[in-house]
């Protein structure tokens, strides 16, 4: 075994720890609510059987439905894999941190680097995308914006029928409540 094998198993082992953690977060945030998988469903929009098999694990959901499950239950997407914190003066997030690695996949890989409970309403996100790698989004709750900036490469971003294209150093805000997209519209990672 390389290191790079050694890399990718280490990658694995933390998304299935993270996926594993919001499976349960998620059966654990809806039964402490008393909620049915029924109610569930119907508040989220997510199929009932969908919800059931995520709280068996054995699937892993897609960033949209994690989303909306977390819309549903009326926490941010990092709450639901998050510990609840204390406010201490410094809080730090390591870089390789698997409780903060919300998706890895051929398409993208998904991080949290500023969870929502260190200040309410506002999540930071990084993002990076292989050659012709994407991040589709359905549109979230009304008003939702997102910013980005693009620290290498080049993204074509879509947020209904505009779109935009994006080098490194080059920022937008886009309205997410309409269905978006973020594209690597280069030939490297992005």
């Amino acid at each position: 075994m390389d290191a790079h094998d050694q890399v990718g198993e280490q990658s694995t082992a933390s998304a299935d720890s993270a996926t594993l953690r919001l499976c349960q977060r998620i059966k654990d945030l809806r039964t402490t609510r008393r909620w049915t998988l029924e109610q569930l469903a119907a508040t989220s929009g997510v199929s009932r059987s969908m919800i059931s098999q995520i709280e068996r694990q054995q699937v892993n959901p897609t960033f949209h439905v994690a989303y909306r499950i977390a819309q549903a239950l009326g926490v941010s997407l990092s709450e639901l894999v998050d510990d609840v914190h204390d406010e201490t003066a410094i809080e730090t997030i390591r870089a390789d941190d698997p409780h903060y690695h919300f998706r890895h996949d051929r398409s993208h890989s998904l991080r949290t680097l500023y969870p929502m409970h260190l200040e309410k309403g506002v999540e930071f996100y990084e993002l990076k995308l292989p050659p012709s790698g994407a991040l589709q989004s359905e549109p979230h709750i009304a008003g939702t914006r997102e910013f980005l900036t693009v620290q290498k490469g080049q993204v074509r971003v879509i947020a209904g029928n505009s779109e935009a294209v994006l080098s490194a150093g080059d920022s937008a805000r886009y309205l997410a409540d309409l269905p978006h997209s973020i594209e690597n519209a280069g030939r490297g990672e992005a």
